[in-house]
């Protein structure tokens, strides 16, 4: 009933297919189109989660050149498809009602238990201009389901960098490095924290987030995210 009469006040159209948005709890994806996001099953690093070309290897090279700080790190899906289209609505476009079913999404996905979730921060002046952080709205979601702390008062960026698309590797790390500080030790030490990021491709941002807390004295760091891109 409610999904009806907001249908006929606020009728939107599917942006992936065209067609009409009917569940407005997802909309403008409609139902077809957001029942299409499905969990990446295919073969991936244990240890950062990015997906492999074989099965035939376990963790990649990154993580056996370079360990990282976290313990573990995971993503829902593959950054493409209506997931994509999702997460840039509530990203680009301040659809924030999609941060609940995003949310939902992710609690599919097997989390080890934790004391406190962090969102990664944005720059000051980047959350003004954006005026709220993606990150944070599904961290607070998830700390609710699990029966965790939120905590945003902890992990802060320090300075604002290049948007990492388009950059390599090594350029996405460069970008990245010492960009992130800490202001409430207490609130990470001794605690088994969820990372919480919207999409990770070469995991440069989890990583410098990760030596932050695990430097400030944190007992283990698992990630989680929505989507997992893949560079070009």
């Amino acid at each position: 009933m409610i999904n009806k009469f907001l249908n006929v006040l606020f009728p939107e159209t599917c942006p992936i297919c065209q067609r009409p948005a009917s569940d407005h709890k997802t909309a403008p994806v409609c139902t077809e189109c957001w029942q299409s996001i499905k969990p990446y099953t295919g073969p991936k690093c244990r240890t950062c989660g990015r997906p492999l070309i074989s099965d035939a290897s376990t963790v990649c090279g990154d993580c056996l050149q370079d360990g990282p700080a976290f313990d573990s790190a995971r993503s829902f899906g593959l950054y493409e498809g209506a997931l994509r289209k999702a997460i840039n609505l509530l990203k680009y476009h301040h659809v924030k009602r999609l941060s609940g079913p995003l949310s939902d999404i992710l609690l599919q996905v097997e989390i080890p238990r934790v004391e406190a979730v962090l969102p990664v921060p944005l720059y000051k002046q980047r959350l003004r201009q954006r005026e709220f952080n993606q990150s944070a709205l599904i961290a607070k979601y998830l700390a609710k389901s699990l029966g965790s702390i939120l905590v945003l008062d902890a992990l802060v960026k320090l300075r604002d960098t290049k948007p990492q698309v388009g950059l390599s590797s090594n350029e996405r790390r460069k970008n990245m490095k010492n960009a992130f500080g800490l202001q409430n030790k207490e609130a990470v030490k001794g605690k088994d924290i969820l990372l919480i990021d919207d999409v990770s491709t070469t995991g440069a941002t989890i990583r410098e987030c990760s030596k932050v807390l695990k430097k400030a004295g944190a007992n283990s760091i698992h990630v989680l995210t929505l989507a997992h891109g893949m560079m070009d």
